[in-house]
């Protein structure tokens, strides 16, 4: 397990950029949510936005100043921007190689000492890489979905990384799957990261296979996942109120 780890780490810590910064929010491709987030407009209308992202090790970056520059502190400063007025706060609860079913256990903690109105839920790696049932992985999600919602928090799930070193190791298309599936069940959000990176790689915006020392690809990596996060969560909040004044 802690091989598969390194090789992920060790990819987003890789290559050499082909392209301007601006290149990423393109070659990322469409990110229009499917649903809208109700909870998010209505934080924003009172001007303060609360949002918790739960997750594994990939919401942070190493090295000392990794929590100041991994994809959650980029979306708070990108919301920051496309919404003045607003006070904005992403907090993160991240623990290394937890499964779904594991931190399905510990958002009603979260979302009670925290109270979001959006909850980030990065997942499904950790599965994958212990083989855990997809049918038991869907029913943890399903599950968590059920504990956000009573706690009155919009959902955005977020899948896996693209690696292409692990591509072939690491089967993860059936949670990729399951995923897709409960967000579609129960109107929540989908943050395709893994078609995101995997365009990135393949358009050389990225290379995510090249080993370096450094860790200044990560640092973009994550900067335009959180310009792209940032984008969906602000889309999401005008859909919400673009459907309500089309119902009246």
């Amino acid at each position: 397990m802690r091989r598969f780890v390194v090789a992920l780490l060790c990819a987003l810590t890789a290559g050499a950029a082909a392209a301007k910064d601006g290149d990423c929010m393109t070659a990322a491709g469409a990110g229009a949510p499917d649903f809208g987030l109700p909870r998010v407009a209505q934080a924003i209308a009172k001007k303060k936005l609360d949002i918790s992202v739960v997750g594994s090790a990939s919401s942070e970056l190493n090295g000392p100043a990794g929590t100041n520059i991994a994809y959650p502190t980029r979306l708070e400063t990108a919301l920051t921007s496309l919404l003045p007025g607003v006070a904005v706060k992403v907090s993160t609860f991240a623990r290394p190689r937890e499964t779904a079913s594991e931190m399905e256990n510990k958002l009603e903690r979260i979302v009670t000492d925290s109270k979001p109105a959006l909850v980030v839920w990065q997942t499904g790696t950790a599965d994958a890489i212990r083989g855990v049932d997809p049918d038991e992985f869907r029913v943890a999600l399903d599950s968590g979905v059920d504990v956000l919602q009573a706690a009155k928090a919009d959902v955005v799930f977020m899948n896996m990384q693209y690696s292409p070193r692990t591509e072939a190791m690491l089967a993860v298309g059936a949670y990729a799957d399951a995923m897709r599936i409960v967000a579609l069940q129960r109107e929540a959000v989908l943050f395709d990261r893994f078609s995101i990176m995997k365009r990135w790689n393949e358009n050389g915006v990225f290379d995510l296979y090249g080993a370096t020392r450094t860790t200044n690809i990560a640092e973009r990596v994550h900067d335009c996942l959180g310009r792209l996060l940032a984008n969906m969560v602000v889309t999401g909040a005008k859909l919400t109120t673009a459907i309500k004044k089309d119902t009246h």
